[in-house]
């Protein structure tokens, strides 16, 4: 190879070389970025125990372990739900439909359910007796946006209508 060839084939060889490590570059930092935006984003936080959020850590401690005491000292109707659960499931596959049965096991989870959901609902009552007004606005608005009274969302197309 004369001096020519040598020189073109280093100029092919450096402009690949700057390509191939400019690809690998933007596919890492396309990598790295697009991996944090999607665990920043994550699930929305709508579950009960978020309601507090907007409030102090010491009432959002308190709300977490009236939830938890209220949770733990009514347990029997959790197991309850759930066995009753498996048993809704079980007749649902079996060869013949016990429609009798069916019904009172689903009757059961419904009752199991309740007392559960009262015994929560009786737990944050508890909690909310404890905050000041401000308090009290703050986590309802919290259990509006959040909790288990969430209000529906305004329809996309009737809000850019307005």
């Amino acid at each position: 190879m004369n001096g020519r060839g040598w020189k073109f084939a280093l100029v092919g060889s450096l402009v690949l070389n700057i390509f191939l490590v400019g690809g690998i570059a933007g596919g890492a930092y396309q990598w790295y970025a697009g991996r944090g935006a999607h665990q920043a984003a994550g699930a929305p936080r709508v579950a009960l125990r978020f309601a507090t959020e907007d409030l102090s850590a010491q009432r959002q401690a308190e709300f977490l372990d009236a939830l938890k005491t209220a949770r733990r000292d009514n347990q029997d109707y959790a197991r309850e739900a759930r066995k009753a659960r498996r048993e809704v499931l079980a007749l649902l596959a079996a060869p013949q439909l016990d429609r009798a049965a069916l019904d009172a096991a689903l009757a059961r989870t419904r009752t199991a359910d309740a007392a559960l959901r009262a015994a929560v609902e009786n737990g944050v009552a508890g909690f909310a007796a404890t905050l000041t007004p401000e308090e009290r606005k703050t986590f309802a608005d919290g259990l509006r946006e959040r909790g288990q009274w969430r209000e529906p969302q305004a329809p996309a197309r009737a809000a850019a209508g307005k």
